[in-house]
């Protein structure tokens, strides 16, 4: 099915404004931050006796603390307030924290500005469930992901511009104070002009009650959360993602400055790349998704995260320059460029790894609960980042280098990869499917709306080739259990594929009646539970291309859970490596080629009562065709 644009999303009123609103805040928020962290890392002695490298650290984590303590309040207000009414209120607290700086600028008052930015820290973490809360809310499932993906992009955009012109404007002599000053607070009211555009949007739980003590809402939260594993899990992965990136951050000013000798332009230099990194990636999700939550791209940036956050530290070993220089300087030494393609990516990847997350929380938690669902997340988020500043200090009392520190996370995120994918192995079947997919062939989803957003219901499908599973897998929107011959449980890679999946293992009663009893139990089992079960009626591979004839293993599921039968048909596959078409392996191969085309067809969902094996044979062999 052909996917609306992600950008015909800021044409219309139930997002551009929120997008503005939401555009404008991250911009703010870094403008100030990185024009104070520029200033004091660049005439820190005019400021304070304290160290560059180390304001670097605390202020950040000053920033962010308002997201430990508050979190669980924001999320309370954020569904119990309409969120149009919530985000003006917040954009007007925006307003009177930029006058609050402004004093600080002009005053030269250090703790004036620090009171200044943990006020952006509390307009953050107002803002954060409202932020994600809003778009389920207001887009339509299928428009998620790339609504997602803009939301990111505009975050991180927003956030590049505000660093590079925080930077810029700081050291802006004689009149940076005063630019800087005057840019927040005109920044701040162009966001609350947008907010007042952002059409109603209903609070799910009006009645609440908000709780007057905020540490045990934390807990009470976090406590709710982990009753969902995966969305927990998700939460936690996207914690992940906010210690590695507040690391490198946080690191790039001193980077710029000790490590590369460079002056404000190189900082910026480093910002720009690793935002627009982000953003690309986050953009990408939408066409690598095919417009659906695909989970599966998740292991792929955690992957990409890793190596190319290790080769950092291996090009940073290859940068030999020690003369100051500006942008145009340091883009004449040799290495530069390697380091610069791998910030790129580390952002490229990072945008694989986040946005889905973001997408499967959003969709798989309770809708009367999302907005303190995303409070938890952001107090995970805020404790993580914390960690990660703590993390810094002590690699760098230990003696540590900045490039040794990305060595140091790099290593850590494939740890803690490795640790969440073995809790959670749908995220790492996904990926093989969607490997599979995008690798080896072409395929088509047709109608694959037709498949329920939630509720009940057997799939039934032609059976072609031994990954018929994994294609129809990776095009589903929700998890499938698949009903499979026990032989292929034990072979050794798709076995294991299927195996962390749950699919449920069946045999032929004259082989083992007690495995296929027990198979339609399990089946009946997940029906009860609302889960899609998959089952292929055939029983057995096709020898010829040809569709065998449906057995009567559909009536008794049936008979048993009275819920729709959606029929589908695979079209493309017979011929394929891992087919029992008995021609040339090697002749195959190459008729074929690679990326070869092959497509899903899904049927409309048939009642119980009609389910019959002959009728639902010819529903699937009406939507394959003569395509085999």
């Amino acid at each position: 099915m052909s996917q609306p644009n992600q950008f015909s999303l800021l044409s219309q009123r139930r997002f551009a404004p929120f997008f503005w609103t939401q555009f404008f805040g991250a911009f703010n928020d870094n403008l100030f931050k990185t024009a104070l962290l520029v200033m004091l890392t660049f005439e820190a002695l005019s400021w304070t006796s304290v160290s560059p490298a180390t304001l670097n650290i605390v202020l950040p984590a000053l920033f962010i603390l308002p997201f430990v303590v508050f979190s669980a309040t924001a999320g309370q207000i954020a569904d119990k307030v309409e969120k149009s009414r919530l985000a003006r209120a917040v954009k007007w607290f925006e307003v009177a924290i930029m006058l609050v700086a402004g004093i600080g600028w002009m005053s030269h008052s250090l703790w004036i500005l620090v009171v200044a930015l943990v006020g952006m820290g509390i307009h953050s973490t107002l803002f954060g469930p409202v932020k994600y809360a809003y778009l389920p809310q207001n887009l339509k499932p299928e428009e998620l992901v790339g609504g997602n993906g803009v939301i990111e992009m505009g975050t991180f955009v927003g956030i590049l511009l505000g660093e590079v012109v925080g930077a810029l404007l700081v050291s802006q002599k004689p009149y940076g104070i005063e630019l800087v000053a005057a840019s927040t607070l005109l920044v701040a009211v162009i966001g609350l002009v947008a907010s007042y555009r952002i059409p109603l949007s209903p609070a799910p739980a009006p009645s609440l009650k908000i709780s007057r003590n905020p540490f045990a809402e934390s807990l009470r939260n976090l406590s709710f959360s982990r009753q969902n594993r995966t969305v927990f899990l998700s939460m936690l992965g996207n914690s992940w993602f906010w210690f590695y990136g507040a690391l490198m951050l946080s690191q790039f000013p001193v980077y710029a400055k000790d490590y590369l000798h460079g002056d404000h332009s190189v900082f910026v230099l480093l910002l720009t790349v690793f935002s627009l990194g982000i953003g690309t990636g986050s953009l990408l999700c939408e066409r690598l998704s095919g417009g659906k939550v695909e989970i599966g791209l998740v292991p792929f940036g955690s992957i990409g995260l890793s190596v190319f956050g290790i080769d950092l530290y291996l090009a940073s070993l290859g940068y030999t320059n020690t003369a100051a220089v500006d942008i145009a300087g340091v883009l004449a030494q040799p290495g530069i460029w390697r380091i610069l393609a791998d910030i790129v990516m580390i952002g490229v990847f990072g945008g694989f790894f986040i946005v889905p997350l973001f997408a499967l929380i959003q969709t798989r938690c309770d809708p009367a609960h999302v907005s303190r669902t995303i409070a938890g997340m952001n107090i995970m988020n805020a404790l993580f980042m914390v960690a990660s500043a703590l993390m810094a200090m002590v690699l760098l009392k230990m003696g540590a280098t900045i490039p040794q520190m990305f060595l140091a996370t790099a290593i850590l995120n494939a740890l803690v990869a490795v640790y969440i994918f073995s809790l959670v192995p749908e995220f790492l079947m996904r990926f093989l499917a969607w490997l599979l997919i995008h690798t080896i062939h072409r395929v088509k989803i047709v109608d694959v709306d037709r498949i329920p957003d939630e509720g009940a219901a057997v799939l039934v499908c032609n059976h072609v080739s031994y990954v018929d599973a994994i294609v129809i897998g990776a095009a589903s929107p929700r998890p499938i259990r698949f009903v499979m011959d026990h032989n292929i449980f034990k072979m050794p890679v798709l076995g294991w594929i299927f195996r962390t999946a749950k699919a449920i293992p069946i045999a032929p009663a004259k082989e083992d009646p007690w495995l296929m009893e027990k198979a339609y139990i399990d089946i009946a089992q997940a029906l009860h539970e609302g889960d899609l079960v998959c089952i292929f009626p055939e029983g057995k591979l096709t020898r010829d291309g040809e569709m065998n004839e449906f057995r009567g293993g559909i009536v008794k599921i049936i008979e048993r859970s009275k819920v729709p039968v959606i029929p589908m048909a695979l079209r493309g596959l017979w011929g394929s490596l891992l087919t029992r078409d008995p021609g040339n392996l090697f002749e195959r191969s190459f008729t074929r080629g690679p990326r070869s085309r092959l497509a899903l067809a899904v049927g409309a969902p048939v009642a119980p009562q009609q389910a019959t094996p002959e009728y639902l044979h010819q529903q699937v062999k009406d939507l394959r065709g003569e395509w085999k």
